[in-house]
């Protein structure tokens, strides 16, 4: 077998490297972005909208792309406003987000009440779907664990396969009121020495879904203060508009027409990828190590040291990144990040950590620097370098960071599902091939 494999590497290193001098001469675009790093336009959208510069046009008529601070829209709101108004009416939000993305439109106040009972309500899982988790083989990986259930809930309707918009719909809603339940069963199962179905905390229904689910994870209601919080950073990673690797790849597998059970399966498993979800965990790893190597926290000579050696892969896993920093469409700011910085000092006080987040905040101002004199790059820092830090404080263990992440973005995959179902028409690039010409058969005796 250790022969084979050499074999099948040696070969694919061989034919399938990326000569850089075609990609340029046919205009590839490659990972589907133009040169300049925009996204390739590949569909239409009322979902949502990142913002993170600006094209302007010169006297000549040159265009050019100009860095501006961040910007992120649902369904044309101001994400930062849906925060603001939710707070300010002291109230949740993650439901209002929910119903907006799949509508387009702001609910009522009737409507919110039905459409949040309506969540609420379906939040419960049956009984086989809980022999499923409590019997699969006991193992770490929170995501493949999220995955398998997912996959197993069309045993559970009626009409799993159905294309029409109403059980599309009613499937959508109902994967994102049961995800936070598969995600708390999935650990609490992890926990455990026995199966024991008894210990599955069952949803509350008079709870938000930002309050059950912390709820659900301990047995213990939630403080209001790290529910709503947690509720904030449900509404921050709901969506971030089509050309997202998850939602991609789940408007991808919707345009075939397959169902709705593997079109969020498949939004979960392009999650799973280190380069997608699981940033937040490499940034909480970055930084235990970052904080064992500098001894004076408060030093700007020696966390400037730091993180030159990161960036010179000299420390850290070498691979010369400062987790948390850049973005595919960001530019100078990630308004979640901005808004993270703000709050997070007041979580910290509350657990006592003021020193480390003090050092986050100061690597925050510093890297974006380095790397633009070191690499000639304009990085923000991304919602990603605070919320691991966040979670943490909430007592959030580390293996859920990217099953959280999926338990919001549902949201938006069901969103731009139920969208690709009514534009309906299936995606298909083309590829150039890598090969100089063709080649002749040459039978097997004389190989």
């Amino acid at each position: 077998m250790e022969s084979v494999l050499k074999k099948v590497e040696e070969l694919a290193l061989l034919h399938d490297k990326i000569d850089i001098k075609t990609v340029k001469e046919k205009n590839i675009k490659l990972g589907l972005r133009n040169e300049d790093g925009s996204g390739v336009f590949v569909g239409i959208t009322s979902k949502g909208q990142v913002i993170g510069y600006e094209k302007i046009i010169d006297g000549e008529g040159v265009e050019t792309l100009r860095p501006v601070p961040g910007k992120l829209y649902y369904c044309g709101y101001d994400v930062a406003d849906l925060v603001a108004g939710k707070e300010k009416e002291k109230r949740f939000g993650f439901e209002e987000t929910v119903y907006l993305l799949l509508t387009g439109e702001l609910p009522s106040q009737g409507d919110l009440k039905s459409f949040s009972k309506e969540l609420a309500r379906r939040r419960s899982l049956p009984g086989e779907a809980k022999e499923i988790i409590l019997n699969r083989p006991q193992h770490d990986d929170q995501m493949g664990s999220l995955h398998t259930i997912v996959s197993a809930m069309h045993l559970f309707d009626r009409d799993p396969n159905s294309t029409d918009l109403k059980d599309v719909t009613r499937q959508c809603i109902d994967l994102i009121a049961k995800l936070p339940t598969i995600i708390a069963y999935n650990y609490c199962r992890k926990l455990m020495k026995k199966n024991n179905r008894i210990k599955l905390v069952e949803p509350d229904t008079d709870l938000s879904a930002s309050e059950n689910f912390l709820y659900m994870l301990s047995g213990k209601a939630p403080d209001r203060f790290t529910a709503e919080m947690f509720d904030t950073m449900l509404i921050f990673h709901a969506e971030h508009g089509g050309g997202n690797n998850s939602t991609f790849t789940t408007r991808c597998v919707s345009s075939s027409g397959a169902n709705t059970y593997m079109a969020i399966c498949a939004g979960i498993a392009s999650l799973s990828g280190h380069l997608h979800g699981g940033a937040n965990e490499a940034v909480v790893r970055m930084m235990d190590d970052i904080k064992k190597r500098v001894k004076d926290w408060e030093s700007v000579e020696e966390v400037k040291a730091c993180l030159e050696r990161l960036i010179d892969k000299k420390a850290g896993d070498k691979s010369g990144k400062i987790y948390g920093l850049g973005h595919a469409v960001y530019t100078l700011s990630d308004p979640r990040a901005v808004f993270l910085e703000a709050r997070g000092e007041e979580l910290a006080r509350m657990h006592g950590r003021e020193k480390e987040f003090a050092l986050y905040r100061k690597i925050a101002k510093m890297a974006p620097k380095l790397v633009r004199d070191k690499k000639g790059k304009v990085v923000c820092t991304n919602v990603d370098f605070y919320s691991g830090f966040v979670y943490q404080c909430m007592g959030i263990p580390k293996e859920l960071f990217t099953p959280i992440f999926a338990m919001a973005r549902v949201a938006g995959w069901g969103a731009h599902r139920i969208e690709e179902m009514i534009q309906g028409r299936i995606i298909r690039p083309s590829y150039l091939s890598s090969l100089k010409g063709k080649n002749n058969y040459v039978p097997l005796c004389r190989r």
